[in-house]
């Protein structure tokens, strides 16, 4: 499979990946279409609330063994995991470009992201993982100990413009902690989230510990939620909202990123050769579908005139197309949704008086679903694309007049997902950074160095989410806190012959070497 002719999936492996779906009767199908070219490549059962029960109820037959294996033991099947990733990665290539018609090179991301991933849990994880002492109520006489243990299941509601990434991976620590998992993918994506599924159960995860279900999301939303002990989602604002009001109703936590306005600064001091090669990428990567996808670049005035001019010739340079194999630098957005979404924000800003200095235009001479990567001057604040996520390659540029000014608007958002400082002096970039209110700031990059720091919690705060993926969050996200403790000697009761108010005088007595033995952080007398 190497050119757009061949952009389909051998009948054979449609119908193995297909009978990964759990289903416990006859269903209606779902066509998959890829934006290559429009066509169906495959179908997928539409399941029911019926399957989802039973999903989960396999899941939870597998997850006590699983979980009750060493962690090292669990560890080593995702170190399996990295090394079959790696292995398969051409097959997972293709499949990703044929359902996504993302460029190569972004289907690459998603494939190197699964290896780090489960190359980071499996060395760090059990560390995450580990029993911790606490500091008991009578030091040397209480012993506190803080167990982890895995919530159980966990449901995973994926979308669609990172069908690996944001399925597979975000599972991978849930996985490592002990939990089994139900994935939901996108309903124009299940083929990678399946194919991939399949690898990690070659690599020695158990069968039945992670099921896939297939369908409409808002069919088997709430029963998923009703049924799982932790929620992971990735989507709008708008379902997020709705997801966290029904995990609320069932009392369980939820890990939500949700959308984004990502701004840019390009401070006064900026290398623009630098921040324009960054700021194309963080961009147009994935067509602009990428939720840390930078939609807002405020320039010091002082260097706007040329950084556009660079900017502008830059985006031109992006060579468009879709197919497989390596070549365009920026491939099809996922739909024709999306494209109207795409097309109506450009439309309502040349209405509003907007400059579009480049692109605006919906290419369907190289695929069904393309827009041209696109760069808009002079928006005004109440355009659409000025404060909504548009989710595809636009993006606009805003000079303003020093730092101050560029945070305000940076920060002049109801979201707060991603960010990006462009300076000359990264102590000064570190600085500014801290002021704009986003779960992640880039200093000098767009993204991928913030991505690819596992160890670090990447996650949104306002209306761009609650919870963090990777680093120690990113698998405690999937736990729950166990607390032993134990008393040596006497219980804390004083006997029933003292009365209420001699024991609250000695119980106030006690506060000063209490704090005192505290302070000095005393061990108790255990042993091991």
């Amino acid at each position: 499979m190497d050119a757009r002719g061949d952009a389909v999936l051998p009948e054979s492996r449609e119908r193995r990946l297909r009978a990964g779906v759990t289903t416990v009767g006859d269903r209606d199908v779902l066509d998959v279409r890829t934006p290559i070219t429009g066509e169906v490549i495959g179908a997928v059962p539409s399941c029911t609330a019926e399957d989802v029960a039973a999903a989960v109820d396999r899941v939870r037959a597998a997850q006590a063994d699983w979980a009750a294996r060493p962690v090292a033991e669990r560890a080593e099947v995702l170190r399996r995991v990295a090394d079959t990733v790696t292995a398969n990665r051409s097959e997972l290539l293709d499949i990703v470009q044929v359902e996504t018609g993302k460029a190569r090179f972004d289907a690459l991301e998603e494939v190197l992201d699964v290896v780090a991933t489960a190359d980071y849990y499996a060395r760090e994880g059990p560390g995450h993982l580990e029993s911790g002492e606490r500091t008991g109520a009578i030091p040397g006489l209480t012993r506190a100990v803080e167990h982890v243990e895995p919530v159980g299941v966990v449901g995973c509601i994926a979308p669609w413009n990172y069908p690996l990434t944001l399925a597979v991976s975000d599972l991978l620590p849930a996985l490592l902690a002990g939990n089994g998992a139900v994935l939901k993918p996108a309903e124009a994506t299940p083929f990678s989230a399946l194919a991939a599924v399949e690898l990690l159960e070659s690599a020695g995860i158990p069968e039945g510990l992670l099921q896939v279900v297939t369908g409409d999301g808002e069919r088997l939303g709430e029963p998923l939620i009703a049924r799982v002990d932790h929620l992971r989602f990735t989507g709008s604002t708008e379902v997020g909202r709705e997801v966290a009001a029904l995990a609320g109703e069932h009392l369980i936590d939820a890990s939500l990123e949700l959308g984004g306005k990502n701004p840019a600064v390009v401070l006064d001091d900026a290398d623009l050769s630098k921040a324009v090669r960054g700021l194309v990428n963080g961009c147009y990567a994935n067509a602009g579908q990428l939720c840390i996808a930078t939609e807002r670049v405020y320039v010091d005035r002082s260097l706007f005139d040329e950084f556009r001019e660079r900017f502008v010739a830059a985006t031109e340079r992006q060579s468009l197309g879709v197919g497989l194999g390596w070549g365009p630098d920026v491939g099809s957005l996922i739909g024709g949704d999306q494209l109207d979404t795409v097309e109506s924000h450009v439309a309502d800003a040349r209405e509003r008086g907007a400059t579009v200095e480049t692109g605006g235009e919906h290419r369907e001479d190289v695929g069904p679903w393309v827009y041209e990567p696109t760069v808009l001057t002079g928006l005004p604040d109440d355009a659409t694309a000025a404060n909504r996520e548009t989710f595809g390659p636009v993006v606009s540029l805003v000079p303003v007049d020093g730092v101050d000014e560029a945070v305000e608007r940076a920060n002049d958002t109801d979201y707060g997902l991603h960010a990006s400082v462009w300076t000359g002096d990264p102590a000064r970039g570190e600085r500014v950074a801290r002021r704009v209110e986003a779960g992640t700031v880039s200093v000098n990059d767009g993204y991928r160095a913030m991505w690819a720091s596992t160890d670090a919690p990447m996650g949104g705060v306002g209306d761009s989410g609650v919870g963090r993926r990777h680093g120690r969050e990113g698998i405690r996200d999937y736990t729950d806190s166990r607390t032993v403790v134990t008393q040596r000697g006497h219980p804390l009761a004083f006997p029933d012959a003292v009365p209420d108010r001699l024991a609250a005088a000695a119980t106030t007595a006690s506060l000063r070497p209490l704090r005192w033995l505290r302070n000095r952080s005393l061990p108790g007398p255990w042993g091991e």
